[in-house]
């Protein structure tokens, strides 16, 4: 098939990218280098364009000449803490860009768009876990708004013009080429921070809980999903819990940073504990993470060293 890779310079795009290319897919990237790096693009892509998704006239014309079968849709701003400052910015990019994407989708006869969404952050404190995808959604950030609101727009266009989709909600996503400084992750930070020998500031208590997942799972969720038929939304994680302290701990020993951590303020718009229901995700894809956190966390401090 020939796949559109939006984001694909970032970096979970770079790696949905490597794998697309591996199971002898076509792809073409689209990214605006405002957060990916050209160091991380696969040199088999068969065209790179430095382009935003609210650039709606430069999408169509990328849909024009290349015509694609599939959208791996990576694209977007994601930190939760920027957003509770720029709500309007992450509406604008994460739900207008997103909506002239599937504008140009639907003109030049695309099949089918994968869409990655947030299962960290759509549903907000969890009534239960793990999360399953018929939870009540009640983001606590505009990161997570923006993001779950681009899933209603997936159906109408579904409804109306037959695009299919899948969802895939990710989990907390990491490994090797996640940028510690930029739109990062705790893991990402902390590795950064302990090869560095600085200190490491954990929010809050530590004990909150999030569902880590290694991101060579994560993209071959994605390729998993042009398979599918049909449209649906599916979460990507391991059903288990971890805290802050425990990731601090393992990193400390696949370091050895010898300090202690310091602990600061908890973050507004954080939730406190949540990790997510991938079942469906294995019933209908045959997906489940491979990586453990162990070994996944050692080939992240080898990637970053």
């Amino acid at each position: 098939m020939r796949i559109l890779v939006t984001g694909g310079a970032g970096f979970i795009g770079s790696h949905v990218t490597d794998v697309m290319l591996a199971a002898g897919h076509e792809v073409i990237v689209v990214d605006n280098l405002s957060s990916g790096k050209r160091a991380n693009l696969n040199p088999q892509v068969s065209a790179f364009y430095e382009l935003d998704i609210l650039d709606a006239d430069g999408l169509q014309q990328v849909f024009a000449a290349h015509r694609p079968h599939a959208v791996s849709h990576q694209a977007a701003l994601a930190n939760v803490r920027e957003s509770l400052h720029e709500p309007a910015r992450y509406a604008e990019v994460n739900l207008l860009g997103s909506i002239n994407l599937l504008e140009a989708a639907r003109r030049h006869d695309c099949q089918r768009i994968i869409y990655a969404s947030t299962g960290g952050a759509c549903y907000g404190e969890p009534l239960f876990v793990p999360v399953t995808e018929d939870h009540p959604i009640n983001p606590l950030d505009p990161y997570g708004a923006s993001k779950h609101a681009v899933e209603h727009y997936l159906y109408l266009y579904q409804h109306n013009y037959g695009l299919a989709y899948t969802i895939l909600r990710y989990p907390n996503v990491y490994g090797p080429r996640q940028d510690p400084l930029g739109e990062a992750g705790v893991i990402a930070i902390f590795t950064g921070a302990m090869l560095a020998g600085r200190e490491v500031t954990i929010n809050g208590s530590g004990e909150q809980v999030r569902d880590f997942v290694y991101v060579g799972d994560i993209a071959r969720g994605n390729l998993l999903a042009l398979q599918t038929p049909g449209s649906a939304i599916y979460n990507l994680g391991s059903a288990v819990g971890t805290s802050v302290n425990t990731i601090f701990a393992e990193l400390q020993g696949a370091t050895q940073y010898p300090l202690a951590p310091h602990y600061g303020p908890a973050k507004l718009g954080e939730v406190s504990r949540t990790y997510l229901d991938a079942s469906q995700a294995r019933r209908d894809l045959g997906w489940e993470p491979r990586m453990s956190l162990h070994d996944g966390l050692r080939l992240t401090a080898d990637s970053f060293r």
